[in-house]
């Protein structure tokens, strides 16, 4: 919903990514298939083809935060492709964790970029966010249609 949010206000692609093996809609059952992903730093696959980042400059990565850290399937993701030169802004949503690891983890997978401001709101308050993402998006320099 926040990546909609966002993306309903700049002008960008989006590319959803999406486990191979999807994750369970049971809420339990993702806490424990996500704490043995993180325990045995598992790389979850990744459905369909992955994006071609030609032609992009600024990347905003957008994750839940479970456990403190953005899901595995985001350390495959940013592995799998070359982020050199680009300009990362980390986008979470979190239960009290913020951003989580979400910088340290990408500036580790993602060599060669510049992890910039991340945007994180709470999930339960995505909904009322408005005010929050626009300041976001001015003070990072996107511009809002």
């Amino acid at each position: 919903m926040l990546a909609k949010k966002i993306a309903d206000r700049i002008a960008c692609d989006t590319y959803r990514i999406q486990a191979a093996d999807p994750y369970p809609q049971d809420y339990d059952a993702t806490v424990q298939r996500n704490v043995r992903e993180q325990d045995t730093d598992a790389r979850p696959a990744i459905e369909g083809r992955l994006p071609s980042l030609d032609g992009y400059d600024t990347i905003l990565l957008a994750s839940p935060i479970w456990n403190v850290r953005a899901p595995m399937i985001m350390t495959t993701f940013t592995e799998a492709l070359d982020f050199r030169g680009k300009t990362i802004h980390p986008v979470t949503t979190h239960a009290m964790s913020g951003l989580g690891t979400t910088e340290r983890d990408y500036a580790a997978s993602c060599p060669g970029a510049t992890i910039a401001e991340g945007l994180a709101v709470r999930g339960e308050k995505v909904k009322d966010a408005d005010t929050e993402i626009e300041a976001w998006l001015q003070r990072i320099g996107l511009p809002t249609r």
